[in-house]
């Protein structure tokens, strides 16, 4: 399956998850505790909490966690360099840290008291606490990275792709100060911008930090880099149709939830954009917080829900041309392609 065909109207099948995460998951899990486990024992605790590894006091569990993707694109980048899967191991415990971390703030930032149904860590624990654990898992990450042979090399990446995180979360935020509608008003190609930098940055360093610890030329991760970061902005547009018009029973989201929670995702930006009644009937709906069914037909009228689509497969055909400009074995080559088509079919 590639990455092309996977951008299509949501449907109530749920794409079945490849082989691929699950052998990266046992591959990395032990280095993975192995890490948490040289953290003082009570931040240590939140950080396996968040994993889904234990419940609040240190009780074992086995909570739903992350699908471990972007741990499966480091270790497919270094099987893209030609070299073993273990030798991504570092590169993947690194992004998965980072990738933790960056849950725990944003989880505060935004005021969300759940994280893959259970109380978010802040809830959990405290805020102070909770800044505490990310904090930690940061350091963890780069001190993680830093004892690699590569290590300059792969710190400087995961520096870079912070630092895009770090805007894209800036703006982010910025985003829900500005108005509806306006000279104002966030455009879609800001929020596209916005979404390869919370998104894109850290799956495109994932898959790059990978290749860098198999000895990769620097074309490889460059290009690994950079289909990285176009998935990400067709993730988050996948994500935005699903977050209106996805099937509640499939998704697990209520339905015309983005809108409820009055969040200015792609489709709602390119409606507010268009011309007509549409942008002044669907700013008074979402302030008035009712309607949201006329609302969600008004932007699917107004093309929102259409450029979504669109734009996400442009994004899929950046990821294949990024792919397809560097000689790739086959075989990781493959792999990449159906965990990239699975990540946009995800839920749709």
């Amino acid at each position: 399956m590639t990455a092309r065909a996977v951008v299509a109207p949501p449907s109530p099948v749920r794409a079945h998850a490849p082989g691929v995460l699950s052998r990266c998951r046992g591959l990395v899990r032990p280095a993975l505790e192995e890490a948490v486990g040289r953290l003082h024992p009570w931040v240590g605790e939140m950080a396996a909490y968040s994993f889904g590894w234990c419940e609040v006091g240190g009780a074992p569990t086995d909570a739903p966690g992350g699908k471990g993707v972007r741990q499966a694109l480091a270790v497919l980048g270094a099987e893209a360099a030609g070299a073993p899967a273990r030798t991504g191991v570092p590169a993947a415990v690194a992004v998965e840290l980072v990738h933790a971390f960056s849950l725990l703030h944003d989880d505060i930032m935004d005021g969300d008291a759940h994280r893959r149904r259970r109380p978010a860590v802040w809830q959990a624990y405290g805020t102070g606490p909770a800044v505490l654990a990310g904090d930690a898992l940061f350091a963890l990450a780069v001190e993680t990275l830093a004892a690699t042979q590569g290590g300059p090399h792969a710190v400087r990446l995961l520096s870079a792709a912070l630092g895009d995180l770090v805007r894209g979360q800036a703006d982010d935020l910025l985003f829900a100060t500005r108005p509806w509608t306006g000279p104002e008003r966030v455009r879609p190609d800001e929020y596209r911008t916005t979404a390869e930098h919370k998104t894109g940055a850290l799956l495109g360093c994932a898959a790059a930090l990978g290749a860098v610890l198999g000895g990769a030329p620097p074309a490889t991760a460059d290009a690994l880099d950079r289909a990285g970061r176009h998935l990400g902005v067709a993730f988050q547009l996948v994500d935005d149709v699903l977050g209106i018009w996805g099937d509640p029973a499939v998704t697990g989201k209520p339905v015309h939830g983005d809108l409820r929670e009055r969040k200015k995702t792609f489709p709602v930006l390119v409606a507010l954009d268009s011309s007509g009644a549409a942008p002044r009937r669907v700013t008074a709906l979402l302030d008035a917080g009712t309607g949201f069914e006329e609302a969600a037909a008004l932007i699917e009228e107004a093309g929102g829900r259409a450029a979504a689509l669109a734009e996400a497969r442009r994004r899929v055909d950046a990821v294949e041309a990024a792919l397809d400009g560097v000689p790739l074995p086959a075989g990781p080559a493959g792999e990449l392609r159906e965990l990239l088509g699975y990540l946009l079919r995800r839920d749709l």
